[in-house]
């Protein structure tokens, strides 16, 4: 069977990447369609039923569904996402980046003279014979295919009860609109189909730049993430005369430096907060200081309260307005009343908007919204239209600029030891480790699956702008399942360079994900 599966796995993830999805593309929104076409033509899970539904009204983008019954309301869910990232990184290779075997021989060409560096390992991966390269590949088709290789096993297996129910989602490299989508009706898909959704495993990938080790892992948890946006108001003036303005653009750097690998901010996992963006407000060039400018922070936490997250940000941002302004009347050796370097007021979203002020910014973030304009994008805007509206002179104004990602973890329960007793067994039967973890390390819709506290989202609304229009979120909006990830490594993704490593991913990955299945429906 291991042949057989290990090469069905492989076809399936050629498939799937040779068909571009890039998220926010016209090929996002067809891939649904054309992945329910596919799974429906296939001969693997003869008996099954394969649904799709929009993620939203006027959205475009659609959950792709697979349900392989076998006897018995108890289910677990296998899914993953299928959109990528961009692939106009790759330059004079873009029209092969979805073309795996037709892409391999030519970046190996393009890294064969390498000695050091990402070039120099991927120029040995990509000799060795045992990795493919190609965008999305790894990050996240392989996961896909391997979660659909098991299916295809498990509908061949005498004798095996439950139910598997293969879930694609679109855009989790922008927002998880499709994984809110997906976690929203699952309660009504499991109702209306006489399902008992006993847990869920998502099957991104993990990344590992030495034997595999970290790679092949199982995971009981996800970080969280929130998104710090900050609009600074300064005073502009012409350049020949700056001490009479106040550099926007200038302040903001040095509140972002602050910032930067904060130690107040960091995860308890480890991760530093890091900076995004910094932009000024202007549209061209001109020899005026800067009278407005836009950052953007992104923290990943464990255990902490996202929500407190904010408060900590502008305490920060008021220490350093204060000592960049202090350092600037000594440089310039201005008196210490100097009228516009003054102390810097540090507004919350939440605390600065007035009742009478919501229906306008409500009304502008839906303009945002209805014009395709993303959350991140939009934030500042909205931050920069409330302290038009109700600021004064210059300022900072501070808000969450995007979708939470809330910390998901699985404690305890039959999944958690299904899972540990997969990896105990892992190496006597396959040769190989799978090692269990507690936290995936980075953001991913396990955040969406599994279980969290989504009491936070209350608090969480209250500083971000445009939730209604771009967020929605409540608590009860998570599908709230027992969820653990388990999918493929590789190396380099989101960049040209990367690759899956193709044994664990085709050979290994589903025959550990038909074991874990086994176990949770026995």
């Amino acid at each position: 069977m291991s042949d057989a599966l290990a090469g069905l796995a492989r076809s399936l993830a050629l498939a799937l990447t040779e068909r571009p999805s890039v998220t926010g593309t016209p090929d996002e929104a067809s891939f649904g369609p054309w992945l329910l076409g596919y799974l429906s033509a296939q001969p693997h899970w003869e008996g099954s039923e394969a649904w799709s539904f929009p993620v939203a009204e006027g959205d475009g983008r659609h959950v792709v569904c697979l349900l392989l019954r076998r006897g018995g309301p108890r289910t677990v869910i296998l899914t993953g996402h299928y959109d990528t990232v961009t692939t106009e990184d790759y330059g004079d290779l873009r029209p092969l980046a979805t073309s795996p075997e037709t892409l391999l021989p030519a970046l190996a060409a393009r890294v064969a003279g390498a000695t050091e560096g990402a070039e120099a390992l991927a120029r040995e991966d990509l000799a060795s014979g045992t990795f493919i390269p190609g965008r999305g590949l790894l990050d996240m088709k392989g996961g896909l295919a391997a979660g659909l290789a098991a299916m295809a096993a498990f509908a061949e297996e005498p004798g095996a009860t439950g139910s598997l129910l293969f879930v694609a989602v679109p855009d989790e490299e922008s927002s998880s609109a499709g994984a809110r989508a997906a976690a929203a009706a699952l309660g009504s898909i499991a109702e209306a189909r006489g399902l008992d959704i006993a847990a869920a495993v998502n099957l991104d990938s993990a990344a590992d730049d030495d034997d595999g080790a970290e790679g092949r892992v199982v995971t009981f948890g996800t970080v969280g993430k929130v998104l710090p946006v900050l609009h600074v108001a300064g005073v502009a003036s012409h350049s020949g005369y700056p001490l009479r303005g106040l550099n926007a653009a200038a302040l903001a750097a040095a509140v972002a430096a602050r910032l930067e690998w904060a130690p107040e901010l960091r995860g308890d996992d480890g991760t530093p907060a890091t900076l995004l963006s910094l932009r000024d407000g202007k549209t061209g060039y001109d020899v005026t200081v800067p009278a407005s400018a836009q950052a953007t922070l992104s923290i990943l936490f464990g255990r902490a309260d996202p929500a407190g997250v904010l408060p900590a940000v502008a305490r920060l941002a008021e220490e350093a307005a204060r000592d960049a302004l202090r350092a600037w009347r000594a440089r310039a050796d201005l008196p210490p009343e100097a009228p516009a370097l003054q102390d810097i007021p540090v507004h919350l979203w939440g605390d600065l908007l007035t009742p009478e002020a919501r229906p306008e910014m409500d009304a502008l973030a839906a303009r945002l919204k209805a014009g395709g304009m993303d959350l991140p994008t939009a934030a500042p805007l909205l931050l920069e239209a409330l302290w038009r509206r109700e600021g004064r002179g210059p300022g900072i104004v501070l808000g969450l600029g995007s979708t939470p990602y809330l910390a998901a973890t699985l404690r305890s329960g039959p999944l958690r030891a299904a899972c540990e007793a997969v990896a105990a067994q892992t190496a006597p039967r396959l040769g190989t480790s799978l090692t269990v973890v507690e936290r995936f390390a980075g953001i991913s819709d396990v955040s969406f699956w599994g279980q969290a506290d989504a009491s936070a989202f209350g608090r969480l609304a209250r500083h971000t702008p445009g939730w209604d229009s771009f967020v929605g979120l409540h608590e009860g909006s998570l599908a709230q399942v027992p969820t653990v990830n388990l999918g493929p490594w590789g190396r380099d993704y989101h960049t040209p360079l990367e690759r899956i490593e193709a044994d664990y991913a085709f050979r290994l990955l589903p025959r550990l994900l038909l074991d874990l299945c086994r176990r949770v429906l026995a």
